[in-house]
C-alpha cells in the first residue's frame, strides 16, 4: 500500500509540476514581469501621504529571468504537486476511485478547497500590491482551506439533511469572519493587468488540479490492479 502511494505521488506529481510549470511559463510569468517593470520604476517608490508604503529589500536572493526562474519554479512546483498528489493517493485508500474519471471531482474539490475557496477572501496579488500582515493572512488560508475541505466532505459524504447543512455552514463561516485587508489597498500595476492575472492563476490552477486528480485516478487503478494480478 505504501509502496503504490508512493508511486502515484511521484509520477504525478511530476506530470502535474511539469504541466504547470508550462502553462505560467506562457502566461502567468509574462503578467508577472510587466508587473515587475512598475514595481521596479524609480515612480513607483514615490507614495502620497497616507498610502501603504511598499518595502523591498536588496539583499534578498531572487532568481534571474531564464532558466534560473524556470527552474526554481518547477522545483517549487514539484514539491507542491507531490504534496498535494500524495494526500490525493491517501485518501484513494480510504474510498478509491471506481473509475479514472471520478479523479477529475477529487480534482475540482481540491481546486475548491486549496485555490477557490482562499482567493474569494485573498485573491492572488501581483508584485507591488499592498497586503495585510503575513501571518494574520496565513491563518486565514489555513482555516479557510480546513472548513471547505470539512464543508465539501459532510456535503458530499454526509448520510442525512443535518449533516449538509453543517457542511454549508461550515464552508461560509471564514467568508463571514473575513480575510485580513490592508489598512490601504494599493497597487502599481495597472487594474486591467491585475485582472488578466487573476484569470490566468485561477485558470492554470484549475488545470493543474484536474491534472492531478485525473493522473492520480489513472495511476492508482493501475497500480492496484496491477498489485491483484499479481
Amino acid at each position: 500500500m505504501i509502496k503504490r502511494i508512493a508511486q502515484t505521488a511521484g509520477f504525478t506529481g511530476l506530470l502535474a509540476a511539469l504541466l504547470l510549470t508550462l502553462l505560467q511559463s506562457f502566461w502567468v510569468a509574462p503578467l508577472i514581469l510587466q508587473a515587475e517593470t512598475f514595481e521596479q520604476a524609480p515612480a513607483a517608490h514615490e507614495h502620497a501621504a497616507g498610502t501603504a508604503a511598499h518595502t523591498h529589500d536588496a539583499e534578498a536572493w531572487e532568481p534571474e529571468d531564464g532558466w534560473q526562474r524556470v527552474l526554481s519554479t518547477t522545483a517549487g512546483n514539484l514539491v507542491v504537486a507531490v504534496g498535494f498528489a500524495l494526500m490525493l493517493a491517501g485518501l484513494y485508500t480510504l474510498r478509491a476511485p471506481t473509475r479514472t474519471a471520478q479523479g477529475l471531482l477529487w480534482g475540482l474539490a481540491g481546486y475548491a478547497t486549496f485555490v477557490l475557496a482562499p482567493t474569494l477572501g485573498l485573491p492572488p496579488e501581483l508584485p507591488g500590491t499592498a497586503a495585510a500582515d503575513l501571518a494574520l493572512r496565513q491563518t486565514w488560508w489555513i482555516g479557510t482551506a480546513a472548513s471547505t475541505a470539512a464543508g465539501i466532505a459532510l456535503l458530499v459524504f454526509g448520510r442525512n439533511a443535518l449533516l449538509k447543512v453543517l457542511g454549508v455552514a461550515i464552508l461560509v463561516v471564514p467568508h463571514v469572519i473575513g480575510a485580513p485587508q490592508p489598512a490601504v489597498h494599493s497597487m502599481l500595476a495597472p487594474e486591467a493587468l491585475e485582472a488578466q492575472f487573476k484569470i490566468a492563476s485561477q485558470l492554470t490552477n484549475m488545470a493543474f488540479w484536474l491534472a492531478l486528480g485525473l493522473i492520480s485516478a489513472w495511476l492508482f487503478r493501475r497500480n492496484r490492479d496491477s498489485h491483484y494480478a499479481a
